[in-house]
């Protein structure tokens, strides 16, 4: 019996079970069979322990990927694409494995399907050599025994520095991408190679574009003890935030309610700057606040790395979450979550959206 339940089960894999994708197992709490794809070994004894099939590949070797093919109709892609170029290789890895055994069996409905129309299309000939009566392009029920073969969804990890910077303004997911780092190009990328997919109809394609993602192990707190500095007011850029644990419950609803071909903002109604939500995480740990300097000031003290963060600024609308997906999030800004760690009257209110 306990085998026919773990048979009826749907079935989800998960591209890049790292912190994010476990907080998604923890979420579905055995209501599915779950698998995870993993380039380290060593982690099978942890995905097992957590009730996950684990599957090790790589996604730099596509000839490691076999095992994943037609593995569970559902796959959730929360892996970033490798460090260098402007073309994400990995998702094109994980596309052709994942629609390489579909071909087969579109190839022979494709065949099937002309061969009906052939048909058909000699019985009208023969009709109209016998009656005047031209028939219809066949019944409903003949139609619809063409219909395609259910195809494969999947919900892709984003960014919305795929926005580059919107110098603060509020925007939606119709605003065009400008990516302006590489990391960028290569999220572009890899969104690009999904829709192409999805056009192609070998898979439906839901697109989650993420902000910061923070939790009680993502604060910036060892950049407060290094007293790292952030922009002057004057100088600072406004952030985005996602609890992880929210993101993981949006990313299990986009898997089973996103429309295809949607983005959409996996987003709080948090509305502060970076700096700001430094002296947040600050105050609610009774550390010290990080030192502020000008932008002139961190383009000679600070990494590329850092800069390419401080370049940034937007503030995300997330209408669609809430009223396509109707997403109900645990923290909805910042504030409601460092509530739960520190006492109320360290923390002031933050600033809702207009």
């Amino acid at each position: 019996m306990k085998a026919t339940r773990n048979m009826r089960r749907p079935r989800l894999l998960i591209v890049g079970c790292g912190d994010v994708g476990m907080r998604c197992v923890r979420q579905l709490q055995r209501r599915a069979r779950l698998y995870a794809l993993t380039s380290h070994a060593e982690r099978r004894d942890e995905l097992r322990a957590a009730g996950v099939t684990p599957i090790v590949g790589d996604l730099d070797v596509r000839a490691s990927l076999s095992r994943i093919a037609r593995l569970a109709p559902t796959v959730l892609h929360l892996a970033p694409p490798q460090k260098t170029g402007d073309e994400d290789t990995r998702t094109r890895a994980l596309i052709a494995t994942l629609t390489a055994t579909l071909a087969a069996p579109r190839m022979r409905h494709a065949r099937h399907v002309a061969t009906g129309r052939l048909r058909r299309a000699q019985h009208v000939i023969r009709a109209r050599k016998t009656s005047s009566i031209v028939p219809d392009g066949g019944s409903p029920a003949l139609r619809a025994s063409h219909d395609a073969p259910r195809r494969l969804r999947v919900v892709y990890a984003s960014t919305t520095g795929v926005y580059g910077d919107c110098g603060g303004a509020w925007l939606d997911e119709t605003r065009p991408v400008a990516p302006a780092n590489d990391r960028a190009k290569r999220r572009v990328s890899a969104e690009t190679q999904l829709r192409r997919a999805a056009t192609r109809r070998v898979l439906t394609a839901s697109i989650a574009r993420i902000p910061g993602i923070y939790a009680g192990n993502r604060l910036p707190l060892a950049r407060l003890e290094k007293r790292t500095p952030a922009l002057v007011d004057e100088d600072d850029v406004y952030t985005n935030h996602i609890h992880a644990d929210d993101l993981a419950a949006i990313l299990l609803r986009m898997a089973t309610h996103g429309r295809p071909s949607r983005v959409i903002h996996a987003s709080d109604d948090t509305t502060l700057k970076m700096g700001d939500y430094f002296d947040r995480v600050a105050d609610a740990f009774g550390v010290e606040r990080a030192p502020r300097i000008s932008r002139d000031e961190a383009e000679r003290q600070l990494g590329e790395m850092m800069l390419s963060f401080m370049r940034e600024s937007r503030r995300l609308l997330n209408t669609r979450l809430k009223r396509e997906l109707r997403v109900r999030l645990r923290y909805p800004d910042v504030d409601d979550f460092l509530r739960t760690i520190a006492s109320p009257a360290r923390i002031q209110p933050g600033a809702g959206k207009p």
